[in-house]
């Protein structure tokens, strides 16, 4: 008997269609899963098996061959199982042998439980798009199919449930569109109005997130930097559904999604720690996980203490900060993950933390100071739109009892430099300044007769290059957006100079 049953694999965020062909016929008990199916797939063998023992039934006599095509594709995982079982099922008479309008998704445990496995958000997105009507799926994934409308979805916890709905003993029901709840309780403990003092390091910092620029703090220890850089997401705009859509689907792959709440809609913070491999941090393995810096995507990745990550690892960020995308190639194929981050580092300008500061004697050596600093290459610091000083905070406003600007506040401005964007951008695949591409800039980054003059008095007393020039001008950009300005300024491209570090005292 022949039968076939529709499910769907996983390369990467790439979901792809899989049709499982199951033939029975008589033989020398065998079974055999053809298709190029990993050890995973290969496994399942023993899972199905028990799945038939756990509902009464007897495994199919005689030889069993079951291809998944199309064949000449890798398959890895575990999702296949439920598919397989299904399409047992048909080559026995007990189900129809075609149900062309469903999809069937989800990995089996030995005694019938059906688990959650990874990326159920990008496999519902394609059955909807490629036409099926309902996908079953695990009851631990089911919240997160059901953000995709447009097609049922049904949550199962066990082959039992699912094959009395399917011979109609026990209906179940699609569930609901999951619709989310923006309101976070943990989002708003943190606050710009914890901040004292530190209007300068503020001020860069509210540009920054007005035009999604990266950043990097330098100063002693203790100065504020995490302080700062923990406190960026609650200034920044809401995500669009199209952001939450994406940023989801990354946590999807990636296993992250918390069952109760399937979608972020919260921009996301990630902070790894220094001792992240280049893999953790960009993504990879045999079959391709996403990252830090994916898991970030349309929020911020937050690098403290960035002299003492490897600098291969550093290294390994550059081509992703400029082309917002990783693209990670394997023998089994190519997986490409999106990373639109605002990167945000923090260093020491010492090993012992204290050179360039007015309160503390630096014991370091020059050659000392100058081997640390070396740990992050020309290359990648030229990646920072903007490189402020965090100076230790006086007394005085340390001690100060008038209250400082609050996150709403701040959020404000920047939402109002976000709405300019909008409405410049509209169209392109633009959310923001630090997005422009080059061919574009002349059209979207209008100077004053004034702004061009000190621009090019600028570029050339400080010999910048021509990718510090170009981010100088995204970022004189924002601050014009800021302002509320169509051209940018002349004012604007002092701030922009101010905050590219040239005359830190620090980087010297």
């Amino acid at each position: 008997m022949f039968a076939i049953t529709n499910s769907i694999g996983m390369f990467g965020m790439n979901a792809f269609p899989v049709t499982i062909e199951a033939e029975v016929t008589r033989g020398a008990p065998q079974f055999e899963i053809s298709g190029l199916p990993d050890v995973g797939i290969r496994e399942s063998r023993e899972r199905v098996r028990s799945a038939f023992t756990s509902i009464g039934m007897q495994f199919p006599k005689g030889k069993v061959l079951i291809n998944l095509a199309p064949a000449d594709v890798r398959k890895a995982g575990s999702s296949f199982d439920v598919a397989i079982f299904i399409s047992l099922m048909q080559a026995t008479d007990v189900l129809p042998l075609r149900m062309p309008h469903s999809v069937f998704i989800g990995e089996l445990g030995l005694h019938g439980k059906i688990r959650g496995v990874r990326g159920v958000m990008s496999m519902t997105m394609l059955a909807r798009n490629n036409g099926f009507d309902e996908i079953y799926v695990p009851m631990e994934n089911l919240k997160e199919a059901s953000v995709v409308d447009k097609i049922q979805v049904y949550g199962v916890s066990d082959v039992d449930m699912l094959m009395s709905h399917l011979v109609d003993q026990e209906v179940l029901h699609p569930a609901p569109l999951y619709v989310p709840d923006r309101k976070d309780p943990l989002a708003d403990r943190m606050d710009f109005k914890d901040v004292r003092g530190q209007f300068k390091a503020k001020s860069g910092i509210e540009l920054a997130a007005a035009g999604g620029h990266n950043v990097l703090l330098i100063g002693s220890p203790g100065s504020g930097k995490s302080m700062l850089a923990n406190r960026i997401p609650t200034i920044l705009p809401e995500m669009t559904h199209e952001e939450v859509l994406e940023t989801s689907n990354v946590y999807s792959v990636a296993g992250q999604l918390p069952p109760d709440r399937p979608l972020i809609v919260r921009r996301p913070f990630r902070s790894p720690h220094h001792t992240t491999s280049g893999a953790g941090l960009v993504g990879g393995g045999t079959i391709p996980t996403p990252g830090e810096i994916s898991l970030a995507h349309n929020g911020v990745m937050f690098l403290d203490e960035m002299p003492e990550f490897k600098r291969s690892t550093l290294e390994m960020l550059r081509q992703p900060l400029e082309n917002r995308k990783v693209v990670i190639s394997r023998a089994s194929g190519t997986a490409e993950y999106p990373c639109n981050i605002m990167l945000v580092g923090a260093m020491n300008p010492c090993p012992c933390g204290y050179y360039g500061s007015p309160y503390h004697k630096c014991t370091c050596t020059e050659k000392q100071i100058k081997q640390y600093i070396s740990r992050i290459s020309g290359p990648l610091l030229e990646r920072f739109d903007m490189h402020i000083d965090v100076d230790p905070i006086p007394y005085e406003e340390f001690a100060s009892k008038e209250p400082a600007e609050d996150s709403a506040q701040i959020r404000e401005r920047v939402n109002f430099a976000r709405k300019q964007q909008e409405k410049r951008y509209a169209g392109l695949n633009i959310y923001c300044n630090s997005m422009i591409p080059d061919h574009l800039l002349d059209e979207f980054c209008p100077m004053t007769p004034q702004a061009e003059k000190l621009f090019s008095q600028m570029y050339q007393h400080y010999k910048m290059s021509a990718r510090t020039g170009t981010r100088i001008k995204k970022v004189a950009r924002s601050s014009a957006d800021l302002n509320g300005n169509e051209e940018i300024d002349r004012k604007d491209i002092a701030v922009a100079v101010q905050f590219r570090g040239f005359d830190s005292r620090y980087l010297k």
